[in-house]
């Protein structure tokens, strides 16, 4: 028999920080800050913030969770050792669609600013930007994080620059402001919580990391923080340029704060900016579906032919072009603002679960290894955990009853894709 082909254990923790850096910064910052300027106002600043309190709680959930876990196939393997096959494959595809959906979004958001350098059709540039981002993903690891760690450096450079762009303008605007009140502000968070999706994904690199026990938790932790601290800094400097008003339902929001301080050559530096941004999420969104992908079919919950790794690339071929087909197919839904919710949808139930996750296994499993710990317990249960699930809920309910609906459906046709492949497999995966 021909020796198994695996997974390229290769990145560093510079690499998979920088990874999660680049992944989280260009989903929402670059996409969606002038979506949530609609409802948020000035108070944009007091959304992300909202946001960040749920990103943080679950951030630190997964921390734990990758230390004592670290492989690719993530958060199915967490709810599988939590609460078993049938939740943990829902979950699975769950986390799939939603970096699946994801890369969807960010690829409109990429779309949205090209159109100010050239007039394409925007789902057009979209699909031409997943194809060309899954092609360097199929290339190596180590192709695609040499991409990542340039386009990050790129991106963060550019929310620097809206930084110091906003620096005297400072003061200029109310910052309480919100134009619909608590609830718009409400409604602005749930949606910028896609800002922060990313920082799960570091952990299906945990097969391709040196060192995953301690790398992975770290990176996690220290990627989330430096993304919220910008995150802070760069919704004040916008609003503080334009005013709300000014970058309120813009697809190119960042391109407008920059022109309208230094003109026309600064909006163009912005909306280049903006594309390296958008490009490399897309691409970190991919990449991290087709790793859970992978790891399923390794599990044997999805098709085994799912989980082949080209010889030569070392990368999970068939997995790249699944999520890649996928993430095409929502392109069809052509809002940003409302395929972004459909991700968030997916991200909240994983969320909720995950935390839970973590509850439960201090109960099961208490004696297991856990090189990183949530911090604060009273005995055995975690209450930074319990606040996640808490805040997951809570914005639960400020989505939209057909985001709702669009998310019911997922899951059930999730559990019942569950059901028939569990009918036709072994309990060992193999196909009868």
């Amino acid at each position: 028999m021909a020796e198994q082909t695996t997974l390229k254990r290769a990145l560093t923790t510079p690499e998979v920080i920088l990874s999660g850096i680049g992944v989280i910064l260009g989903a929402g910052i670059y996409a969606l800050i002038g979506e949530a300027a609609l409802t948020a106002g000035n108070a944009l600043w007091l959304a992300f913030l909202l946001s960040a309190t749920i990103a943080a709680f679950t951030g630190l959930s997964y921390a734990e969770l990758s230390s004592m876990f670290p492989l690719a196939s993530a958060e199915y393997e967490y709810t599988s050792r939590s609460f078993g096959h049938v939740l943990a494959f829902v979950v699975g595809i769950l986390v799939i669609l939603s970096g699946i959906i994801g890369a969807a979004t960010v690829a409109l958001g990429f779309a949205g600013y090209f159109q100010g350098l050239m007039d394409m059709p925007l789902v057009l540039t979209a699909a031409l930007l997943l194809i060309l981002t899954s092609a360097i993903i199929f290339a190596g690891i180590k192709q695609s994080a040499a991409f990542v760690i340039t386009f990050t450096l790129i991106e963060a450079g550019g929310l620097l620059g809206v930084i110091a762009i906003g620096l005297p303008y400072l003061g200029s605007v109310d910052y309480f402001e919100a134009p619909a009140g608590i609830g718009g502000v409400l409604s602005a968070a749930a949606l910028l919580f896609f800002a922060y999706q990313g920082f799960e994904e570091i952990v299906k690199l945990s097969e391709e990391t040196v060192n995953p026990e301690s790398t992975i938790p770290k990176s996690l932790l220290i990627a989330l923080a430096a993304t919220i601290l910008l995150y802070m800094l760069v919704s004040l400097a916008a609003v503080s340029v334009a005013g709300w008003q000014g970058i309120a339902g813009s697809p190119a929001p960042f391109a407008v704060i920059a022109g309208q301080a230094f003109g026309t050559e600064a909006f163009l530096i912005f909306t280049v900016i903006a594309l390296f941004a958008t490009a490399n999420t897309a691409l970190l969104m991919l990449l991290a579906s087709s790793r859970i992908v992978y790891g399923m079919a390794r599990a044997g919950t999805l098709p085994r032919p799912f989980c082949y790794i080209h010889p030569a690339t070392q990368t999970p071929a068939v997995a790249i072009v699944v999520a890649l087909l996928f993430s095409l197919a929502f392109l069809s839904l052509g809002n940003i603002s409302d395929v972004a919710m459909v991700a968030n949808f997916t991200l909240y139930i994983t969320f909720a679960v995950i935390n839970a996750a973590v509850i439960l296994l201090r109960f099961r499993m208490p004696d297991r290894p856990r090189p990183f710990r949530v911090p604060l317990s009273i005995g055995r249960l975690p209450v930074l955990p319990l606040l996640g699930i808490l805040t997951c809920v809570l914005f639960l309910f400020e989505l939209d009853i057909k985001v709702l609906f669009i998310g019911g459906v997922i899951i059930v046709a999730a559990s019942l894709a569950g059901k028939i492949l569990r009918m036709t497999q072994t309990p060992a995966g193999t196909q009868k």
